[in-house]
C-alpha cells in the first residue's frame, strides 16, 4: 500500500466523520446523519462525495452556511406531500426524519412527493433514491444548488450541476440506480485537478471570460459546461425547475456560494416515491428479466451492479483514503 493512502474499516470512517462534525460545531442528530451519508458514498465508491466532501461540510459549519444546531421541520400539507424546511442545516437530516413517513405515504397512496428546502448541498444525489429502492420504491431525485455551470448559449454560472437520480427495485437483484450530474464532469473532480496541479479535458469548463479551457484553476473561475451541450443544459433548467421551483428553494442563481460566506446556498430536493405494485403487481420481477436480457444478450451496462460491489468490498476490505484527507478530516478544528 502506497505511503500516502491508508486502508480503514466502514466503522473507522464513521467515527473520524462523526468526531469531525462534532468538533465543527454539529448536533449529535446532524453529525449521525452525514456521517452515515459520508460512509455510504464511500463505501459506495464515490469518493468525491465522501470524506473528500466531508471536508466541504465542516468548514460550512465552521463558517456558518451550515447552522449546525438546525431542526428540520417536517409538514404534510395534503396526505401524498412531505415538505421539509431544513432551516439552514443539511438535506441528509431532513431526509433521515421524514423517511419513514414518506415510505409509508407512499405505500398508502401509490406515489408520494418529498420537497426540501433551504439546505446546504446534498451530496450523494443517488442515496436519497436508493433508500427508497431499498424499501421496494420507484424514486427520482432531482437537486441544486449555487450556480456553478453555463446554461445553453450562455457564458456564465446559471445553474448547480443539477444531477438527477433515479431507482428502482428488482426481484432476485440489487435495485437499479442512476445518478448523473448535468455537468460534463463533477465540480469537485475540476478542484481536485486544480490542487494537483493537472489540466481538465476539453468540453469540462469555460474560463471567465467564457473562453474554452482546459486549466483548471481557469475553469473554477469560468463556468462548467453541461454534458452534451444544449440538451444537458436543458436537463439541468428541468431540474432547476423541480429542485427549486417546485420546493421553493433558491433558484441556483440566488443561492449563496456554498464554497465561502457565512450564508447558506438554501439548496432544494426534490423526491417522487412511486410504490410500483399499484401499477404493475410483478414489476420487481419484470424489471428483472429486463434488465438481465439487456445485460446477457446485449451487453448494456446496467447501473448500481458496480455500486453494490464497491459496498460489498468496502465492507470486507475496507476503503482506501488519501492521508492527506484523513489528516485534514482528523485536525479539523475551529478557528
Amino acid at each position: 500500500m502506497p505511503e500516502h493512502t491508508v486502508v480503514l474499516t466502514l466503522a473507522e470512517v464513521s467515527v473520524l466523520a462523526s468526531t469531525a462534525l462534532l468538533r465543527a460545531g454539529a448536533s449529535e442528530a446532524l453529525a449521525r446523519s452525514l456521517a452515515k451519508a459520508t460512509v455510504d458514498a464511500e463505501a459506495a465508491g464515490k469518493p468525491a462525495l465522501g470524506l473528500a466532501h466531508l471536508m466541504d461540510y465542516l468548514e460550512a459549519l465552521a463558517s456558518g452556511r451550515i447552522d449546525g444546531h438546525a431542526e428540520p421541520l417536517i409538514t404534510s400539507p395534503i396526505p401524498a406531500l412531505v415538505k421539509c424546511d431544513c432551516h439552514g442545516g443539511i438535506a441528509q437530516l431532513g431526509f433521515d426524519t421524514a423517511f419513514d413517513e414518506l415510505v409509508m405515504k407512499a405505500s398508502t397512496f401509490g406515489l408520494t412527493l418529498y420537497a426540501s428546502q433551504n439546505s446546504f448541498t446534498t451530496g450523494e444525489l443517488g442515496w436519497y433514491a436508493a433508500r427508497l429502492a431499498d424499501a421496494g420504491l420507484v424514486a427520482l431525485a432531482a437537486t441544486n444548488g449555487s450556480a456553478l455551470i453555463a446554461g445553453g448559449g450562455s457564458t456564465k454560472p446559471v445553474y448547480c450541476t443539477n444531477p438527477l437520480a433515479f431507482a428502482a427495485p428488482r426481484a432476485n437483484g440489487l435495485p437499479l440506480v442512476i445518478d448523473q450530474s448535468s455537468s460534463a464532469t463533477a465540480y469537485v473532480k475540476v478542484r481536485q485537478a486544480a490542487e494537483r496541479g493537472e489540466p481538465i479535458p476539453e468540453g469540462w469548463a469555460l474560463d471567465s471570460t467564457g473562453r474554452p479551457t482546459t486549466d483548471a484553476n481557469a475553469a473554477l473561475k469560468g463556468a462548467l459546461l453541461a454534458f452534451g451541450g444544449s440538451r444537458g443544459a436543458n436537463i439541468a433548467l428541468m431540474v432547476e425547475i423541480l429542485a427549486a421551483g417546485l420546493t421553493g428553494a433558491n433558484w441556483s442563481l440566488d443561492g449563496p456560494d456554498f464554497r465561502s460566506g457565512s450564508e447558506s446556498p438554501g439548496a432544494g430536493l426534490f423526491v417522487l416515491a412511486i410504490a410500483p405494485q399499484f401499477l404493475a403487481a410483478d414489476f420487481e420481477e419484470r424489471l428483472d428479466r429486463q434488465l438481465e436480457r439487456l445485460s446477457r444478450d446485449y451487453g448494456v451496462h446496467v447501473p448500481g451492479k458496480s455500486r453494490a460491489t464497491a459496498r460489498w468490498r468496502a465492507g470486507s476490505a475496507g476503503i482506501t483514503v488519501p492521508r492527506g484527507i484523513i489528516d485534514g478530516i482528523a485536525s479539523f478544528r475551529l478557528n
